[in-house]
């Protein structure tokens, strides 16, 4: 069209179109994004919140929930702001009463040694902080000033119970003891009695132990119903393997948690060739349990994509006896060792077993093979040469 119009010549406009489509154009996939980070927290951003209110009814819950800063400014803003209008409620009573007015010490004031509202000021905080001075005090005079002398003292005890308990309670959050349990960077696809599982390591860095401890774990992967619904983040459970059976562990030392890839788990038909970053697949770790020594209730999560599972791959054993105590070596705590493992699903596996069968004969050969080869390649030590033998 434009070429019609006479504004871009027809010879580039042709030359443009022919190079369009021998021009290969290649566009980077970004990577998927996280339901569950690393650290254990959740990468979701709630919008358009309209009933915005009910946080305010669970004020404590949203005080805990909010950042430092803004709590130790809300923290402080209710001490001043108590202590201002309480101090406004005393200097009322004493213009009205007349004990501002200058050169009348007659009567009895309400409350003694107050001439202005700085002095109202330093009274309200001696009241609500129970400092006591002794240079100002209320007198029988007003029964009023008493009655404002409770709910002060009421108001000041409720302002302190609820700031300092909100201050505790940021202070022993649950996540906090959840920075000592770790989770390996990598999890791993291998055989294990004959079977193809999903393998991952967990650890606690404290002595103090973690009580009644459960260990979950979800497959989360876009997933479309047969009646056409699209869910973005469809959750399956999938049972986890410790040694001890169940979902509890006796986490003292560091364990090996494995799940048996069987036709009723979600990995059943996961191949090698899968485990990229293009692939719709996380995996997320929950370890829950009650720290020893607070009694609080703590959670620690992790996640693993596609591409952060190592196939036909093994934990390095770090659990040692030495001088009669069990020693853990954490610098290998990650490390992970190469060992022959099937390059197919579990479902191709379960169906053509000598797939097996042929890696226990191929491992079981190779080192005697190589044993032979060193043997054949072998120099002697020692050589009788003719001559000595004369």
């Amino acid at each position: 069209m434009l070429s019609r119009k006479g504004i871009i010549p027809e010879e580039y406009v042709l030359t443009r179109l022919a190079e369009d489509p021998a021009e290969p154009r290649y566009r980077t996939r970004e990577r998927r994004a996280r339901f569950v980070s690393k650290k254990g927290n959740c990468n979701v951003a709630h919008k358009n919140i309209r009933e915005q209110g009910r946080f305010l009814q669970d004020v404590f819950t949203t005080l805990v929930d909010l950042k430092w800063p803004h709590t130790l400014l809300i923290f402080t803003m209710s001490f001043l702001c108590s202590w201002l209008l309480f101090a406004m409620v005393w200097w009322l009573i004493a213009f009205a009463h007349g004990d501002l007015a200058p050169g009348e010490g007659t009567n009895v004031p309400c409350v003694t040694s107050i001439h202005s509202f700085s002095s109202a000021f330093l009274f309200s905080i001696e009241v609500q902080v129970t400092i006591g001075f002794g240079g100002r005090m209320v007198t029988e005079e007003c029964p009023l000033a008493i009655l404002i002398l409770i709910v002060q003292n009421i108001v000041g005890l409720m302002i302190n119970a609820i700031m300092l308990g909100c201050i505790f309670m940021k202070t022993a959050q649950a996540h906090r003891r959840a920075e000592t349990l770790i989770f390996s960077k990598h999890a791993v696809i291998t055989l294990r009695h004959g079977r193809l599982c999903f393998m991952l390591r967990v650890g606690d860095l404290r002595k103090s132990m973690i009580i009644s401890a459960t260990i979950h774990m979800q497959v989360v992967r876009k997933t479309t119903s047969p009646e056409g619904e699209v869910v973005p983040l469809h959750q399956v459970d999938i049972p986890m393997e410790n040694g001890v059976g169940g979902n509890g562990i006796f986490l003292v030392a560091p364990l090996i948690i494995y799940h048996v890839i069987d036709s009723n788990s979600p990995l059943y038909d996961l191949a090698p060739s899968d485990l990229h970053h293009h692939q719709d697949l996380e995996i997320i770790v929950i370890l829950e349990g009650v720290v020893e020594t607070t009694g609080i209730t703590t959670q620690a999560r992790t996640s693993y994509l596609a591409d952060e599972i190592l196939w036909g791959q093994r934990f390095v054993p770090i659990v040692a006896e030495e001088d009669g105590r069990y020693s853990v070596d954490y610098s290998k705590f990650g490390n992970t060792i190469k060992v022959p493992t099937p390059l197919c699903t579990a479902r191709q596996l379960d169906e053509d077993r000598s797939l097996l069968d042929a890696l226990t004969l191929a491992s079981s050969r190779g080192p005697l093979r190589k044993r032979s080869v060193a043997v054949a390649k072998a120099k002697p030590k020692f050589s009788i040469s003719p001559d000595s033998l004369s």
